[in-house]
């Protein structure tokens, strides 16, 4: 009986070090003002491909990482990110007033995506793949969406994060904006690319 209490304490003392090891190796992370930061929504017409751009946004991350290996990602427990519709430009008055009416800036004035899981794996050195899931909210509507993100430790301590997603505008209730006053409609089918650098 002695002995089996002994082995249960033992078991126990592993686990609160192993859990202490792994609180430990996480920490939130923030966006950081990198030139590199990057957010754009592109689409197509009959004419031409059209694009609205930002570098301005939020976005607070917790990533855990291997156990005395401080570059190499393990996990991402936490992450949320939140653009402001009003941020997004084209470098065309018209068609960013089209585009934010269309996106139904009043109220809706950000576009919210908040992580509910992620798988990482490893891709080689300070690299890694994520495949997340999470909910995008967009004009007033939620939508679950899986996006892939590729991540670089960085020497400095930073993390890069680059990804893609497709998305079809009608599936948030928004009527593709139009070019040249109405004349020329644009697809329905957008890309949402993104280049985010977070620092702890």
């Amino acid at each position: 009986m002695k002995k089996y209490i002994q082995q249960i304490l033992v078991l126990m003392t592993i686990c609160i070090l192993a859990s202490a090891s792994t609180l430990y190796a996480q920490a939130i992370y923030k966006i950081t003002n990198a030139k590199e930061n990057d957010m754009k929504l592109s689409g197509i017409s009959a004419l031409h491909n059209w694009s609205l751009e930002t570098k301005t946004f939020t976005s607070e991350a917790q990533f855990g990482f291997k156990p005395g290996k401080e570059h190499q990602l393990a996990s991402i427990s936490s992450l949320t990110f939140s653009v402001a519709v009003e941020n997004l430009k084209s470098g065309k008055k018209g068609l960013d007033k089209d585009a934010h009416n269309a996106l139904k800036i009043n109220p809706y004035r950000n576009i919210f995506y908040t992580q509910v899981s992620a798988v990482v794996t490893p891709a080689g050195g300070d690299k890694s793949h994520v495949k997340t899931e999470g909910n995008l909210n967009i004009a007033g509507v939620t939508k679950k969406v899986t996006v892939n993100v590729d991540c670089v430790v960085n020497k400095d301590g930073t993390i890069t994060a680059t990804g893609s997603y497709k998305l079809k505008m009608s599936d948030y209730g928004v009527k593709p904006p139009s070019l040249l006053f109405g004349a020329v409609k644009t697809s329905e089918d957008v890309a949402l690319t993104f280049t985010l650098v977070y620092k702890k």
